[in-house]
């Protein structure tokens, strides 16, 4: 999810380098082209609350489902879509992300509100809908000055566990959100889904996501109290009211949530911060920040999250192997749509290296488990 703060700019429309176009005025323009575009100015003028001039920027930050700051009127929203396929059946389903939010609104957990939803894949070529944006930021490569002290880096930090702890405290035993998925054998589904993506997904024979996967498959952990999973559970994935003290305001990026086992999320949050034992080469430049010195180390969050939330921390070690082989063969899938010219997101390019380097890592990993 990118930056809701102004950090990233407005973009061109169009890629010199593979000559991809965002965005069009009408669906006559659109149908000219040989790749269809992201959005559709016209039709989607339509269907969008109020009247009057729709602005549109698109935000280049997040790798998956698509972002952009949609604007009409003194009205400022973000619209979220899927990107260009190919990809995964049942993947990128930014309607249900839609009702994920819309459930979590009502139960205190720091989301965006949802404003509409849009099943119509005439308007703009694929579904969407629009949440409000927050205004805050967003910490990526470095903590802002206005964060960037002791003080304001641990209450960051402690709000972002906090947020963690009132996520997996939610109530999934009845309502809408009890239908999100199903606990019981999340885990064992999680490695063979995965384990099938990575047939899917892969451009090239990476011996060690195989051996990973397999290591996983025999030592899995028994699973305790279910939860809401979000599944990308990371400080650049949260919107910051800066403080003093800092708070989460929102917490974004719902395409991977779903309900099991809760400790996933806190394996994928100590595996994506930096100054445990991942450096900042092989996570691919995420979640850089993390690597303050102002930050408390993550054994001081995990202590708290253990605390606050009544969990055993027993078997993270498993826990964080998973976040990082996913992520290998999450990135892997990127790739392909890269090769295959659907996309012109330069972050992309750093993955013909990269992600053999985090299955290196997941092998690390799975040495201690």
């Amino acid at each position: 999810m990118p930056a809701l703060d102004g950090q990233s700019g407005p973009v061109s429309q169009e890629s010199t380098a593979t000559d991809l176009v965002d965005i069009v005025e009408t669906r006559e323009q659109a149908d000219r082209l040989d790749i269809p575009p992201l959005l559709i100015r016209e039709s989607l003028s339509r269907v969008l609350p109020g009247a009057g001039p729709v602005e549109i920027e698109r935000v280049r930050a997040g790798h998956s489902n698509l972002t952009f700051f949609v604007s009409r009127g003194g009205e400022r929203w973000v619209l979220r879509r899927p990107p260009r396929p190919p990809f995964p059946p049942k993947a990128h389903d930014v309607l249900r992300e839609h009702r994920l939010i819309s459930a979590l609104y009502e139960t205190g957990v720091p989301v965006p509100r949802a404003v509409m939803a849009c099943h119509d894949e005439s308007v703009i070529g694929a579904p969407f809908y629009l949440m409000e944006r927050l205004d805050g930021l967003v910490v990526r490569r470095e903590l802002p000055p206005e964060m960037d002290t002791p003080e304001q880096a641990r209450a960051a930090a402690e709000a972002l566990v906090d947020a963690l702890v009132s996520l997996h405290a939610v109530d999934v035993s009845a309502g809408p959100l009890s239908k999100l998925g199903r606990p019981s054998g999340y885990l064992k589904r999680q490695v063979d889904l995965w384990s099938r993506q990575w047939q899917v997904n892969k451009t090239r024979e990476i011996p060690a996501i195989v051996q990973v996967g397999g290591r996983l498959a025999t030592s899995i952990p028994e699973s305790g109290t279910p939860a809401i999973v979000h599944g990308d559970f990371k400080l650049d994935n949260v919107i910051f009211d800066p403080g003093p003290p800092a708070r989460v305001a929102g917490v974004l990026d719902w395409e991977m949530a779903t309900l099991g086992d809760p400790m996933a999320d806190v394996g994928y949050l100590a595996a994506m911060w930096l100054g445990h034992d991942g450096p900042a080469s092989l996570l691919l430049g995420l979640s850089l920040a993390t690597g303050s010195r102002n930050f408390p180390p993550i054994e001081e969050l995990l202590e708290r999250y253990s605390e606050r939330s009544g969990r055993s921390l027993e078997q993270l070690p498993w826990y964080r192997c998973l976040a990082i082989w996913k992520l290998a063969i999450l990135l892997e899938g990127s790739r392909k749509r890269h090769l295959a010219g659907t996309t012109d997101d330069p972050f992309f390019a750093s993955l013909d290296e990269g992600i053999p380097r985090l299955a290196e890592y997941a092998e690390q990993l799975a040495d201690g488990i």
